[in-house]
């Protein structure tokens, strides 16, 4: 006869914070504006300027936007910004960096909002990453 199985984390005095409950939905979008670069390396900026006015910005609804450029080039403060002002109105959440600086920037606003005064003096589990994309840094910033 097979002995009993018992999860002795879950009658313990532990409390568990699970990441993963506090994942936002939304799509993830790499937004790279090389192509609107010339050659990838050279902005120039009538015809930047006129790449952002055109361009369906609605396509971001309720999505989390990276500004991203994978060149070398060099790229003024000012059209990261200018892109951010037109998704302001369409993304959750815009940043400039690839998808893990994304993700860890989503946790970091997440984890400063926490009441995480019911743990105090408490053992705690921090879990996260097995289902959804919790960025380590999550981790550590929580601890």
């Amino acid at each position: 006869m097979a002995e009993e199985i018992i999860n002795r984390v879950a009658n313990s005095k532990l409390k568990v914070i699970d990441l993963e409950d506090f994942y936002p939905e939304g799509k993830r979008v790499l937004f790279d504006i090389k192509d609107w670069l010339l050659e990838g390396l050279v902005l120039r900026e009538k015809e930047f300027r006129t790449y952002v006015a055109e361009h369906d910005w609605s396509q971001y609804q309720n999505c989390f936007v990276a500004l991203n450029c994978s060149t070398d080039a060099i790229v003024p403060d000012w059209a990261y910004m200018l892109i951010s002002i037109e998704l302001e109105t369409y993304s959750k959440l815009t940043v400039i960096g690839d998808l893990n600086q994304l993700e860890s920037i989503i946790y970091s606003s997440i984890i400063s909002g926490l009441d995480v005064s019911i743990y105090k003096d408490l053992p705690v589990i921090i879990k996260g990453c097995a289902n959804k994309p919790v960025p380590s840094n999550a981790l550590v910033l929580l601890s």
